[in-house]
């Protein structure tokens, strides 16, 4: 027996090295571009930090915007013209000014002894108001420039800074590997697959040589739908709700180790669940189920399906929905393939019964026989 087993042992070590070769070489590619791959990785995140910091940054200017608004209102008429006082301390230290040349210009041209000191008195009062002003502007901008910067600092301190970090020395190298092998699984996927296909072929019926193309570029495809809705629709809206929730009071510091694993299950959960026609179709086109079978288990196929989604993707609400809704949407999507490919046909239930009310009949009067002749 072990001897007939060798040659299949032998092309088995044979196909497994051609795969181990394909996913070496994926994997070498993939480090070398793994900075590329890793922004491409990183880039929901990076969105929804951003999107989560204006939404806070927001809000705390509307805060400070409305803590001004009461202080303004509680010390008066008076106070809230306090930010016109150095356009109108302007106003006047020109109007002095030019009060003063004037008075000087009177001065110069009166020949009246006595009124010509009274119009140097006033001349000179009228550019003292002037500097006094100017030296009064001065102080109230610096003191609005000092207001300014303080409020500035405190929307530093209180502004949104989530990042993503590494809690390792080589926390960046072993992810650019960690991420490397699994783009290099993917690219080696083709290969993997016809390595699989050339070691089971030689064992199957021609029928089942047909239907085995279908399914794998079925699945590939689902797959892959799967894996994109979950990079373009799920990880936006998710990450962008995980982080704002809370943000307020944490400033989220994301450990890239784990954002690799938490982002990697998602997507290989969601390319998974897509997978459901096309395990519905050929279940149908072997004959084992119909439109009616799904139909009837669809109760239950909603707690399975929330339970997937619980097993598949990390342990959060939003994140079990939003796999749990398509999940329900794949479904109905099913029951229309199978009623295409195997629809329930009531009358071959009836034959069936038929057949089997005939099978206890024959059955019934084989044993009245037997009791007879003994």
């Amino acid at each position: 027996m072990f001897e007939s087993m060798k040659p299949h042992l032998a092309e088995l070590r044979q196909r497994l090295a051609i795969s181990a070769l394909a996913v070496l070489v994926g994997f070498i590619i993939a480090f070398t571009f793994h900075n590329t791959i890793l922004g491409w990785v990183t880039k929901p995140l990076n969105n929804a930090l951003v999107q989560v910091g204006k939404i806070v940054e927001k809000r705390e200017m509307g805060t400070w915007k409305i803590s001004g608004n009461e202080a303004n209102a509680s010390t008066g008429s008076g106070q809230a013209a306090k930010g016109n006082a150095p356009a109108l301390l302007t106003d006047h230290a020109q109007s002095a000014e030019t009060l003063h040349r004037t008075l000087k210009e009177a001065s110069a041209a009166t020949e009246n002894p006595r009124l010509q000191k009274l119009l140097q008195q006033a001349a000179s009062a009228a550019e003292a108001l002037a500097r006094n002003s100017r030296i009064l502007r001065r102080a109230l901008v610096a003191e609005e420039n000092l207001t300014r910067e303080k409020i500035d600092k405190k929307l530093r301190e209180k502004s949104f800074n989530g990042m993503i970090t590494t809690h390792q020395v080589g926390g960046a190298f072993f992810v650019a590997l960690k991420v490397s092998f699994f783009a290099g699984i993917l690219m080696a996927m083709p290969v993997i697959l016809w390595q699989l296909w050339l070691f089971i072929a030689p064992g199957l019926y021609d029928n089942e040589k047909r239907m085995v193309l279908p399914f794998v570029v079925g699945g590939s495809v689902m797959f892959l739908v799967g894996v994109l809705f979950a990079y373009y629709v799920v990880t936006p809206f998710g990450f962008q709700f995980l982080i704002t929730f809370g943000s307020f009071l944490y400033t989220p510091l994301i450990n890239i180790e784990d954002y690799v694993g938490f982002f990697t299950k998602i997507l290989i959960g969601f390319g998974i669940a897509f997978e459901l026609p096309v395990f519905a179709y050929f279940l149908a086109l072997l004959g084992l189920i119909t439109d009616k079978t799904l139909k009837d288990y669809f109760k239950y196929a909603i707690v399975i399906i929330f339970l997937l989604a619980a097993f598949l993707t990390p342990p959060d609400v939003l994140t079990q929905l939003l796999m749990a809704a398509p999940l329900i949407l794949l479904y109905g999507l099913s029951i229309l393939i199978v009623r295409y490919v195997n629809p329930y046909r009531p009358e071959e239930e009836d034959e069936e019964e038929e057949d089997e009310f005939e099978r206890a009949e024959r059955e019934m009067e084989e044993l009245e026989r037997g009791s007879g002749e003994s």
